[in-house]
């Protein structure tokens, strides 16, 4: 079997593309205006500051949508294990986001669809063939050229952004396994909590201020941002044909290279844009190869 669902309709997939070039949209917003509270804040109140900000947001949506009753739900254990996938992916990526060119930062966390498809095979028991493991080794080549293990641009924020990728794909697989009677703005709460309550955990190491007011701003539009782009990537994940919808996330990278543009007046160099291509042609090949496979065994 492979890591595509079975057939899903025209109208599926459309909405599953609208909701991942939204999501992308949303968490490249969600990360610039994180990176620019952080910029005055510890990382810890960020991160807590902003997560309470989208849980509220969240909770009011929750009750307002009458699905208040269904909150039990997320003491199922793929639930939980997706909240601490969560927990590590965010606090790991966050800290190189904070450090890092948010261009490269996203580009490398572009890993992670090449991630899932090992995963699917690893941790699923999903088929998978020569050309889609050979395109994987080819991601992290690519992955490899922009962080350039060695030389001087190389840091261990580039490492650890790789490393929050793997625990993306982990809770991506993951929700890919929920059921449908755990509502999606339900798994988003989730995700917003778990976060927000693992940054106290910075107490013990930061000594935390009171916010300036473009700080505050700041981090509530990345709660909303957040929000929005969670919501709408848990959507596409349970939406439509994986192999066709999941192309789209790196529309992503467009939109970092513009923010680090307008906002930092980082542009990404030479190796770097390399680096980014073979890395999108590497996951836009194994997707391809998935909805070849799909649709054969479709009968």
């Amino acid at each position: 079997m492979a890591i595509a669902v079975p057939a899903h309709s025209s109208k599926d997939n459309l909405r599953g593309i609208i909701a991942m070039l939204l999501s992308m949209a949303a968490l490249i917003a969600n990360d610039a205006l994180f990176k620019i509270a952080a910029a005055s804040l510890p990382m810890g109140q960020a991160i807590f500051m902003r997560g309470l900000f989208a849980s509220l947001l969240t909770a009011t949506l929750i009750v307002y949508s009458g699905i208040l009753h269904t909150l039990p739900r997320l003491g199922d254990g793929k639930v939980l294990f997706r909240g601490a996938a969560e927990i590590a992916a965010t606090l790991l990526y966050l800290t190189a986001l904070v450090q890092m060119p948010i261009a490269e930062a996203t580009a490398i966390l572009q890993f992670t669809p090449l991630a899932i498809t090992a995963g699917a095979a690893i941790f699923l028991g999903a088929p998978v063939g020569w050309r889609r493991w050979t395109a994987t080794f080819v991601g992290l080549i690519g992955v490899l050229v922009i962080i350039r293990p060695g030389a001087a641009v190389f840091n261990t924020y580039a490492a650890i952004a790789l490393l929050s990728a793997v625990f993306v794909a982990a809770r991506d697989l993951t929700t890919r396994q929920l059921g449908k009677h755990i509502p999606t703005m339900v798994i988003t709460f989730s995700s917003g909590v778990a976060v927000m309550g693992s940054s106290l955990g910075f107490l013990a190491v930061e000594q935390w201020q009171w916010p300036e007011k473009s700080a505050l701003v700041a981090l509530f539009g990345a709660g909303i941002c957040l929000l929005a782009g969670q919501f709408w990537v848990i959507v596409a994940m349970r939406t439509g044909d994986i192999a066709i919808v999941a192309p789209f996330r790196y529309s992503i990278i467009l939109w970092a290279i513009l923010a680090g543009f307008v906002i930092w007046r980082e542009l990404p160099d030479l190796a770097t844009w390399i680096g980014i291509a073979i890395v999108t042609a590497a996951g836009l090949y194994t997707f391809l190869r998935e909805y070849r496979l799909a649709k054969a065994a479709r009968p």
